[in-house]
């Protein structure tokens, strides 16, 4: 599972990494990036433009939205059968921008977080659906969810799961809507343990209310 993660990279750097266009109303830094929240990512409908989508699924079919709080993450083995991700599959992929993400690791003290980034500290993307809901009023509703899949070595000591996170050269792919499924769900591997670190943050990050830069830092 994937239920917080970070995004304070400069808004420019990161335009520059993902070849995409700014919002106009540029990027709010996520130092503890929750559900519900409206977060960056690049959707496969146009030319490369960060926009900003609420986190938690709501497939266009459904008729409550509340449902987008059960659909923060889609498995990956099981995308092109489960009636919420199969369409979106198909038709609505999308790159969710992040730095880092959070898991929690259980130590005899308790459940202890960690952030976990690329080795390098660059921005990554994680592989995500997206999906557009009519609402009753006649105003559009905007979600993504974020695929997940095996850990690799380094997740694997600290959690069962993990975001799928994107080699580069497989971003374009992604969006790609000229390929297929097949090819889709190949690259949903994960992402190379020796190319990541993890390493222990304060117990403050468990409260969606604190987004703050002490956050990333290290705990002793």
């Amino acid at each position: 599972m994937c239920g917080r993660f970070t995004i304070f990279a400069d808004p420019d750097r990161l335009a520059e990494r993902f070849q995409a266009a700014l919002p106009a109303d540029g990027l709010q830094p996520r130092y503890n990036a929750a559900p519900t929240q409206y977060l960056p990512v690049i959707l496969n409908d146009g030319p490369p433009a960060i926009q900003l989508l609420q986190w938690g699924l709501v497939p266009f079919w459904a008729k409550d939205p509340s449902i987008g709080s059960r659909m923060i993450n889609a498995r990956a083995e099981t995308l092109a059968e489960k009636p919420a991700f199969r369409a979106a599959l198909k038709k609505r992929r999308c790159l969710v921008l992040a730095d880092g993400f959070y898991e929690w690791q259980k130590t005899p003290t308790g459940k202890q977080p960690m952030r976990i980034t690329l080795a390098s500290g660059e921005p990554f993307a994680m592989a995500g659906l997206w999906e557009t809901w009519d609402a009753p009023d006649g105003s559009l509703l905007r979600t993504f969810t974020i695929v997940t899949g095996e850990p690799n070595e380094l997740v694997a000591a600290i959690h069962n799961r993990m975001p799928t996170i994107l080699l580069p050269e497989h971003e374009a792919l992604w969006l790609d809507n000229a390929a297929e499924p097949a090819i889709w769900l190949d690259i949903l591997r994960p992402y190379p343990a020796e190319r990541m670190a993890a390493y222990p943050v304060s117990r403050r990050v468990n409260h969606v209310a604190n987004d703050d830069p002490g956050l990333v830092e290290r705990e002793a």
